[in-house]
Parts: C-alpha cells; sequence; structure tokens
C-alpha cells in the first residue's frame, strides 16, 4: 500500500478563517431563482413564494456569503425594475440568457431570503449597461437609513431597516465577449475606478471588488489584471477570480488535479497584484476574491444549445448532475482556497440551486443534495480558527495536462480545542494510509471522521435516487501516541475531526 506522512507545525498558520471564504452565488439565470429558491405554489412555500426545504439545505450547506444577482445577467439587470408592488414590475428581456425576467423576486426579497439562510449579501452592480449613477442610487437605496428620496422609497416598499450591504462587486467578467457591455482593461479600470471613488465617497467603509480576469485561459490573463489595478489600486480592496473545471476527454488523472490550475491562477494573481503595488508604492495588499469557482461542464452545455431564442421564463438551463469524482475535485479546489487564505479572503462557490448548483429541486417536489453538498458542507461546519499549511510527504502520479501531481492533497484548521483535517486521494487504483503528526494540535481523540467516495467514481444522486452517493464513515482511522493514521479509499475526499 502507498503511504503518505504529513506533518504539522502549528507556527505554519496561513490565516484566521473569514467565513466568506464559504460563499455561494445566486444569479438570474435559468431555475435558480424561479422554481429554485423561490416557488409560490409549492407545499413548503412562505409568504415571499421561498421554499423552506431549500432555505434548510442552504443553512446545513453552510454557505455564508451570497453574490447577487449575477453573473452574466448583472450586466443588464436594471435594479429599479426589481423593487416597489410585485404587480407593477416590469417584464424584461435577460441578454445574458436569453430567458423572460419577470422580477418577481428582487433586492428587497432577496434580502429577506437571506436572512433565512442567515447569510450575508454580496451585491454586484451593472457597469455593462449602465455605471457610476446607477450604482450610487442602488447603494443609497439598500444602505441609506432614512431621509432620502431612494432610502424613503425602501421603507415605503416595506423595508424599513438599511440592508446595510457592505462588499459590492463592480459589474462581472468585464473583459469576455459574452458579457453585455464588455470592454478593454484600460476603459474597465477607468470606469471601475470612478465608480469606486463614488461609492466610497458615500461609504468609506463599502469593501469593493473590480473584475479580474473570466479565467486563467483568458488571451489577456494577466495584463488585463495589471492594466485594471493600475488604474483602480487604490480605490478597491479585492480583485475576482473565476474558474470552472470539467473531465475532458476520459482524462480522469489531470481532472483529479485540477487544484493545481487553480494554484497558478492564485500566485499568477497575486504577483501581478503585488507588483502594481510595488509600483505604485502603496502600503495595501489587494485581497482576491474567488467569486466564481465550481465544476461546470461547459463543453456539452455550449454544444447543446440550452441558450437559444425562445425567451422563456426559468428555462432548465446548466444543471449539471454531479458524480464522486466531481466532488473530490470540487473538496480539493476549497482546500487550495483554505491554504490560499491569506489572499483569498472571500470565495463564492457558483452557483447554489439547480444551475451548476450543489442543491437540486423539482417543481412541486423535492430538493436535495448533489454529490459535490458534501464537501463543501462539512468543511464549511467543521473549520474554525486558523488554517494551518501542513507539509506532504507522498509519491506522484503523471497527468497529460499538468506533469506530475502529488496523490495526496490536504489542508488543516485549528481553534486551538477543535481541529480538522481535510484529505484528498487522487489516485484511481491504491488506498494510501496516511500518517499525520498531530501533536502541535493538542488532540488526542477522532470526534468525526467521513470519507465520499464510491465503487463507481460516476455515481451521483438524482431525482429517481436521490440518496444514492452520500458521506460514508472513514474506518479505521487511529490516533496514537500523536500520530493519526487513516486508509484513504481512491479517489476520496475525507475529513476528522479532532479534539
Amino acid at each position: 500500500m502507498t503511504q503518505a506522512r504529513i506533518s504539522i507545525d502549528r507556527e505554519a498558520v496561513v490565516a484566521p478563517i473569514d467565513r466568506r471564504i464559504f460563499g455561494s452565488f445566486v444569479e438570474h439565470l435559468g431555475r435558480c431563482v424561479y422554481d429554485g429558491i423561490y416557488e409560490p405554489g409549492h407545499p413548503t412555500a412562505n409568504e415571499d413564494g421561498f421554499r423552506l426545504d431549500v432555505v434548510d439545505l442552504v443553512r446545513e450547506l453552510g454557505s455564508t456569503t451570497i453574490r447577487y444577482p449575477g453573473g452574466n445577467f448583472v450586466s443588464g439587470f436594471r435594479w429599479e425594475d426589481s423593487v416597489g408592488p410585485r404587480d407593477q414590475r416590469p417584464v424584461r428581456r435577460d441578454l445574458a440568457w436569453h430567458s423572460i425576467e419577470t422580477n418577481q423576486v428582487g433586492v428587497d426579497e432577496f434580502s429577506r431570503w437571506l436572512k433565512l439562510t442567515g447569510s450575508e449579501l454580496m451585491m454586484a452592480v451593472n457597469l455593462g449597461t449602465r455605471g457610476i449613477e446607477a450604482a450610487l442610487d442602488l447603494l443609497e437605496y439598500c444602505n441609506h437609513p432614512s431621509g432620502t428620496a431612494l432610502s424613503d422609497q425602501r421603507i415605503a416598499n416595506g423595508t424599513v431597516e438599511p440592508h446595510g450591504i457592505t462588499m459590492w462587486c463592480l459589474g462581472n467578467e468585464m473583459d469576455g465577449p459574452w458579457q453585455t457591455g464588455y470592454m478593454t482593461a484600460e476603459d474597465y479600470g477607468k470606469i471601475a475606478a470612478r465608480t469606486a471613488q463614488a461609492m466610497k465617497t458615500a461609504d468609506k467603509n463599502l469593501e469593493l471588488v473590480v473584475c479580474g480576469s473570466s479565467s486563467s485561459s483568458m488571451p489577456t490573463f494577466g495584463d488585463w489584471e495589471r492594466t485594471v489595478l493600475e488604474q483602480a489600486y487604490e480605490h478597491v480592496d479585492f480583485i475576482s477570480c473565476h474558474a470552472y473545471y470539467q473531465e475532458r476527454g476520459g482524462d480522469l488523472a489531470s481532472y483529479l488535479a485540477s487544484s493545481l490550475d487553480m494554484q497558478y491562477f492564485i500566485e499568477t494573481v497575486v504577483a501581478t497584484a503585488d507588483h502594481v503595488g510595488n509600483k505604485l508604492k502603496s502600503k495595501k495588499k489587494i485581497k482576491l476574491s474567488f467569486d466564481e469557482w465550481n465544476i461546470w461542464y461547459l463543453d456539452e452545455h455550449q454544444a447543446s444549445d440550452e441558450v437559444n431564442d425562445e425567451w422563456r421564463v426559468a428555462p432548465r438551463q446548466l444543471e449539471d448532475v454531479y458524480s464522486v469524482a466531481d466532488a473530490v475535485v470540487l473538496g480539493n479546489l476549497l482546500i487550495t482556497l483554505l491554504k490560499n487564505h491569506d489572499r483569498v479572503a472571500s470565495a463564492s462557490l457558483a452557483q447554489l440551486v439547480n444551475v451548476i448548483a450543489p442543491i437540486m429541486t423539482e417543481p412541486g417536489g423535492a430538493a436535495w443534495r448533489q454529490t459535490t453538498f458534501f464537501p463543501f458542507s462539512v468543511t464549511s461546519r467543521l473549520a474554525k480558527g486558523e488554517i494551518v499549511k501542513p507539509r506532504i510527504d507522498v509519491g506522484t502520479y503523471s497527468t497529460a495536462v499538468y506533469g506530475d501531481a502529488p496523490l495526496v492533497d490536504s489542508v488543516v484548521t485549528t481553534d486551538g480545542v477543535n481541529s480538522a483535517v481535510f484529505l484528498v486521494n487522487r489516485s484511481q487504483t491504491e488506498s494510501i494510509e496516511v500518517q499525520i503528526a498531530v501533536t502541535e494540535l493538542g488532540a488526542s481523540s477522532i470526534d468525526e471522521a467521513v470519507t465520499l467516495w464510491d465503487d463507481d467514481v460516476y455515481a451521483k444522486n438524482t431525482l429517481a435516487d436521490q440518496n444514492r452517493v452520500g458521506l460514508k464513515q472513514l474506518d479505521g482511522a487511529v490516533l496514537a501516541d500523536g500520530v493519526l493514521t487513516v486508509t484513504l479509499p481512491p479517489v476520496s475526499w475525507s475529513a476528522l475531526a479532532l479534539s
């Protein structure tokens, strides 16, 4: 049996955990909102039309910050359409996804939904077809207490207390030709800087996210970040990163090593941001907001012509059904985000319900957990205190895309009393025995040991079989003399809680 050794230095702290690393994303796309979180005729719906069975699953998932309302959708969003009496709200075409937007869920309703889920709102403003004035108006409507035209309009619409949104995204994927109103880096950097300066004039405590590249494969990647930050550096706090992964051509070996690409993405953006900061002689460090990340079988969706000219309300779009292998990769991506938490201070799993999502629903029927639900929910629940980057001694395997990749990846969290160890075995054929030196964690007992794996790495949860895949006990884990010994099944994600 292959073996690995992990050592933990309690001083090798990456960062204290900011709960915003466990964020998610709700966009007006497909059935994410309509027939997803919102279905007035459902047996569990509340007075606002929100499905409470979905609320329960979102709370179990542990998502903390929800980015809203897009995504590509935001580049055509007129926020005024989404407030006021529902029967007076205009119906619009959404050019991003070629669907009809009824505006029955808007800023105020969504904020009420967030209170049900215990999440915080991360609002995006439209810099595709609109600009500074609309952003300032939305900020006033949402955050000013009372006594102005727009804050009093919010109160008249039934929301007396301000929403108190602190984190704002300055547009979305403005480098992408698919984006309504996309721009060059220089043009976007200028409008983002002016919008950010104006918004911080209204409230200096806002945290603002400027758009980075839509992916590391964009031809302008790196240059885009540099140019935008040269314009906006002193006015913003975060730069965004977006990355999606999928298995291609049956190359499971490379797919299981996808986190190596995410690591490259993070390191490149950090180096670029720091270069600009040094050039400008700035004392601050720009953080990263990885506010779109997930598994997304984009190639298949593009080939299927899901986005067409039928102009329907809430069409079924981008409804990926995830396998065990997908969940293992997602768990590994989350490990990577945690290991870079000193700079990646916020992240949003995209998306939350139905659309490339950990939660699925059927109109009038059930809501259930996809395989990807489990590594996210367990990590969000167990990760406490500080993140510690362990040293991993393990062999490698060969991949066609990334070269040699370590067979095991891991990260550790601890608050001094409770600790958690998260692990991935990328081998397709071998169980791996891992010995973890946990003396510096002060751990003496194993409180929980779970794993996600299956004999069929492509097993999925579906409407017909909603519980086909779930967490299993990680058998045989032993903690003795300061050494935790576990055996990881092939293609698996595992978590252990210690105290």
